[in-house]
């Protein structure tokens, strides 16, 4: 049988495995330990940032972030509509409501004249916008050269949301420095892994302290149990960290070979009616995921019809993310909308990029897209046969993407 092609699973291999081995013999083996440290410490300095707070999710960072800013009941947060739901969720733990603005059509990315008009409102119903969550859709960083300057003017914080985008730059400026806080995750299906974590990462001591106190039960710092505020179980352990740092070792090999599978689809659809590459000329991306935008009307074919050719050659596609404001979940909640997130949605898919993929693997997927490319007549005569480009390190046996 022909192994199972997946989107992004994780890339690990001897490096981490002697990291972890370490770290077990050294007897840290519950959350918190030396690993942790030095993790947070390695991950700050490689993004530029003063502090690190190693978490154990993505999620968790976030919700951290906006509670240390004071975000709470009553507030209101302006979120992208096309995001993964943590960062929507990250607002409502708070008891903060989210606004959903749309995106570029271009990037997928934060659409700031939108936020701009919005904050030039100052208020939504009497209530302020108290902080801005961009998002770093698919490793590509939003256009923060715009955004920060509009929300620096509102008094509004900005915390970026750099799930996706470990890696990626927008200028000289790495993803993750921009804002009064950034967040990383490092799930299973992200750049860099560890299984399961996330960092939150700043310039202010004061943020990072009390985000720090708050991720550890909000205990006070005497012999028995104290606690005078909420807390919660947020930290990474110290097994996993090791595994992070093994991982930033080999970051940017990981993303030079994403960036190679991104160079071979836009080879392969150059010349294809109404397809287009989203964010294709971010050349600071990480392209942790690459997307295929099609229009239908142009290509004779619609991006579900791709996938599903994709699929029944046991290779992992996926939609583009459902917008926020079409979840049943938040139904009737605010939004700005101009149609360009649900356009992504209907007519994006995000092609298999996982850096532990093959040349094997990636000529297998390539195979079978140019396969259904040809029996379509608008793109019959125009596909190109991209050669074989490189042969990834070794990785371990795929996992399933989360």
């Amino acid at each position: 049988m022909t192994a199972r092609i997946h989107l992004s699973p994780p890339d690990v291999g001897p490096l981490e495995e002697s990291f972890v081995i370490a770290a077990v013999r050294s007897g840290w083996i519950a959350p918190l330990g030396p690993e942790v440290d030095a993790f947070e410490q390695e991950t700050a300095a490689r993004v530029d940032r003063a502090y690190g707070l190693a978490t154990n999710s993505g999620t968790a960072a976030l919700h951290l972030s906006l509670l240390a800013l004071g975000i709470g009941p009553g507030d209101r947060v302006v979120v992208p509509t096309l995001t993964f739901a943590a960062t929507a969720n990250a607002v409502v733990y708070t008891g903060a409501e989210p606004v959903f603005v749309d995106c570029e059509a271009g990037t997928g990315n934060l659409d700031v004249p939108l936020v701009a008009d919005l904050l030039r409102r100052h208020d939504i119903e009497g209530r302020q916008v108290a902080a801005v969550v961009p998002v770093d859709m698919f490793g590509s960083c939003v256009d923060y050269d715009a955004l920060l300057p509009i929300c620096e003017q509102a008094g509004v914080p900005v915390v970026e949301d750099a799930a996706e985008a470990l890696g990626a730059t927008r200028g000289a400026r790495p993803a993750g420095t921009f804002g009064q806080a950034s967040a990383f995750s490092f799930n299973g299906n992200k750049i860099l892994t560890t299984s399961g974590g996330g960092m939150l990462l700043s310039d202010d001591g004061d943020l990072i302290a009390h985000a720090r106190y708050l991720a550890t039960q909000a205990r006070q710092p005497v012999a028995h149990y104290e606690h005078t505020d909420i807390g919660y179980n947020y930290r990474l352990s110290n097994l996993l960290a090791a595994v992070g740092r093994a991982q930033l070792r080999r970051l940017d090999s990981m993303i030079e070979r994403r960036r190679a599978h991104r160079s071979r689809y836009a080879e392969l659809f150059a010349n294809v009616p109404g397809v287009r590459l989203l964010a294709a000329e971010d050349g600071g991306a990480n392209c942790w995921l690459t997307t295929v935008v099609v229009d239908a009307g142009q290509a004779g074919w619609h991006a579900a019809d791709l996938g599903a050719h994709l699929a029944a050659a046991d290779i992992e596609t996926r939609p583009v993310w459902k917008p926020m404001h079409l979840q049943p979940v938040f139904a009737g909640a605010r939004a700005v909308l101009t149609g360009a997130a649900q356009t992504l949605f209907e007519n994006g898919l995000t092609l298999p990029s996982g850096s532990a993929m093959t040349a094997d693997q990636v000529d297998r997927v390539c195979g079978r897209i140019r396969d259904f490319l040809r029996h379509r007549p608008s793109t019959r005569l125009e596909v190109p046969e991209p050669g074989r480009r490189h042969d990834p390190e070794p990785a371990s046996a795929a996992v399933p993407a989360l």
